[in-house]
C-alpha cells in the first residue's frame, strides 16, 4: 500500500489549518514535519505548538522528523503534542537503540532517518526497535534540493535487507518526491512518500486539485 504524507514545512503556514483540512479531505494518509534545531542542519522549521495548533483539525497520524542533534531530549515534548510517529536520525547524537525504546515506550511507532551517505549497516543491531526506516534522498535542511539517484539502489538494498529479517518494517522515501520520481522509488520499495514542493505544494495549482491528481497518479 502506497502512503502519501504531505510535508508541512512545504505548506503555506499562513493558511497552515485550511490546507491540512483540504490534505485530509483529499485523502493524504499521513502528515509530515520536519523539526530542525539549526544545528544537525543549518535550518530552524516548526515545533511542538504547530503539532498542537493542527492536531484537532484531523485524525491522520502525524509523522514527527527530527533533523536535531540530541533527539532523546525532544520524545516527550512531541509525544504529548500528538505525535503517531518520531523518526531519529542515525547520524545524531543519541545512543540510537535507547531512543527508539523510548518512542515505542510512548505506544508510538519508531523510525530511523538515514542521510544519503549513510549506509545501511548502521541498521544491523536495532531493527528490532523500528516500524519504519526514512530514507533521504536528498541531503536534509532544505526543500527543492535534486534527487540524488544512487538513493535508487540504496531503498532496493534496503528493502532485501527488510525481507531477509522477517520484519515488518516499511520504507519511506523524503526529498524531491516528484511525478518523476515517484514511480522510480515504489518500484524500489518504497511505500512512504513524503510530498512536497515537487509534487504537492506547487505555484499556480490548487491544493485540492493537486492532491487529488498525487492520489490518482500514485494509485493508477
Amino acid at each position: 500500500m502506497k502512503m502519501i504524507g504531505p510535508s508541512l514545512m512545504c505548506a503555506d503556514l499562513g493558511r497552515l489549518v485550511e490546507s491540512v483540512q483540504t490534505l485530509d479531505q483529499g485523502g493524504v494518509d499521513f502528515f509530515h514535519f520536519d523539526i530542525m534545531d539549526g544545528r544537525f542542519v543549518p535550518n530552524i522549521t516548526m515545533g511542538p505548538d504547530m503539532l498542537k495548533a493542527v492536531r484537532p483539525y484531523t485524525s491522520k497520524p502525524f509523522d514527527v522528523h527530527l533533523m536535531v542533534e540530541e533527539p532523546d531530549r525532544f520524545i516527550d515534548m512531541f509525544a504529548d503534542v500528538g505525535a503517531d510517529m518520531i523518526s531519529v536520525h542515525a547520524e545524531s547524537k543519541s545512543h540510537l537503540q535507547r531512543v527508539l525504546q523510548s518512542i515505542r515506550d510512548h505506544k508510538l511507532k519508531a523510525g530511523v532517518a538515514l542521510n544519503p551517505s549513510t549506509p545501511l549497516c548502521i541498521l544491523d543491531y536495532v531493527m528490532d526497535c523500528i516500524d519504519y526506516v526514512c530514507l533521504m534522498t536528498v541531503n536534509p535542511g532544505f526543500a527543492g534540493q535534486k534527487f540524488i539517484p544512487s538513493a535508487l539502489g540504496k531503498i532496493a538494498d534496503l528493502k532485501s535487507k527488510i525481507q531477509a529479517s522477517h520484519m515488518d518494517i516499511s520504507i519511506q522515501v523524503d526529498g524531491n518526491i516528484s511525478y518523476a520520481t515517484i514511480p522510480r522509488v515504489m518500484e524500489e520499495g518504497a511505500s512512504m512518500l513524503v510530498c512536497g514542493t515537487s509534487s504537492l505544494f506547487m505555484q499556480d495549482v490548487n491544493l485540492e486539485l493537486a492532491v487529488t491528481r498525487l492520489r490518482q497518479f500514485c494509485h493508477q
